[in-house]
């Protein structure tokens, strides 16, 4: 198994998916509070390149993943196919 390296940004520590094709903290990013949801990005069908990390956003310590997208239309496809479990 390979080692994650964590890493800040302004808003939130990241720790990269293993499952990233492309691993770029994208401009379009979407902040999903349940950090066990399974989100398998190849099935939304988006159009642009992503990623995916678990997060901490760092102004109130709350856990979850980050979505980041290349394109912008992908954030509206991602929020409406997303169901959290």
């Amino acid at each position: 198994m390979a080692t994650a390296r964590s890493f800040e940004t302004t808003d939130y520590k990241l720790f990269p998916s293993p499952r990233n094709v492309h691993r770029v903290v994208f401009e379009h990013q979407v902040f999903v509070p349940q950090p066990y949801a399974l989100i398998d990005l190849p099935s939304y069908d988006l159009r642009g390149r992503y990623s995916l990390f678990a997060a901490c956003r760092l102004s109130d310590g709350k856990m979850g993943q980050l979505v980041t997208l290349e394109q912008a239309d992908d954030v509206a496809t991602f929020k409406a196919k997303f169901v959290p479990d």
